[in-house]
């Protein structure tokens, strides 16, 4: 019996629809639709990455709960921002390390709190027109950026190695905010100045829809992922997190 594949044009249809009826009164009206060929094929994946992610590293986590696992909610938080859309026009998957936990992110006797995007992790973007998958530590707080920092001025050569291999290079490239100049306290002429001017530790790839209509797509995905443990496993070391 063939495969089934995860996602399909519904899926699209619908999130594109969704862009143009961004209002609760149209999500409610065709929130079957959502579920059937949105969330639902979306938790089967996460469920289905569990094992190749584990191969790639042990604390990846793939969690295939509508609420509080791998995917993320499709409701905007739109409590502080100018946009009121109440709905997100994608579909987001993030695959957390293990020492990660949801908790505030916030200074507490000096020390910043882990928080869930203070340990580095693996995503998927699913988006009309805008497919990408990556991984990394996306915002992190001053001070585990500061130790992101200091690692690589002490560690050079194992940034390089796993940041700029063929292997690498292949798949992903790094990307993510940048400081305008060197950070403070830091010398501007150390040879991986440009990636101490990083504000995300961050690297992407685009992904084309009709390769996320595949059957397979577990197998296609956990390949590009594993062009990026070298990068998760550095940033791990910098944070004294097991990978």
């Amino acid at each position: 019996m063939a495969a089934e594949p995860y996602f399909t044009e519904q899926t699209f249809r619908f999130l594109k629809a969704l862009a143009k009826n961004n209002s609760r009164e149209w999500f409610a009206d065709n929130k079957p639709r959502y579920e059937e060929h949105v969330r639902g094929p979306a938790l089967r994946l996460i469920g289905d990455l569990a094992t190749p992610l584990k191969a790639i590293s042990p604390q990846l986590t793939a969690i295939a709960k509508p609420v509080g696992g791998s995917l993320f909610r499709i409701h905007r938080d739109t409590r502080f921002a100018k946009d009121k859309r109440p709905y997100k026009t994608h579909v987001g998957m993030y695959f957390a390390h293990a020492a990660t936990k949801d908790m505030q992110r916030a200074q507490t006797a000096g020390n910043a709190a882990m928080g869930r995007l203070d340990a580095p992790g693996l995503y998927l973007h699913v988006e009309p027109g805008a497919c990408f998958l990556g991984g990394g530590i996306w915002h992190p707080q001053p001070a585990t950026l500061k130790r992101v920092r200091d690692y690589m001025v002490s560690n050079p050569a194992s940034w390089k190695q796993a940041t700029r291999s063929a292997a690498f290079r292949k798949v992903f490239e790094l990307g993510g905010e940048m400081l305008s100049r060197p950070p403070r306290g830091y010398d501007p002429e150390h040879e991986l100045i440009d990636d101490l001017r990083r504000k995300d530790f961050v690297a992407s790839a685009s992904i084309d829809e009709a390769e996320l209509l595949r059957a397979d797509l577990p197998k296609r995905l956990a390949k590009r992922y594993a062009a990026m443990a070298p990068m998760l496993d550095w940033l791990c070391g910098a944070l004294d997190l097991d990978f």
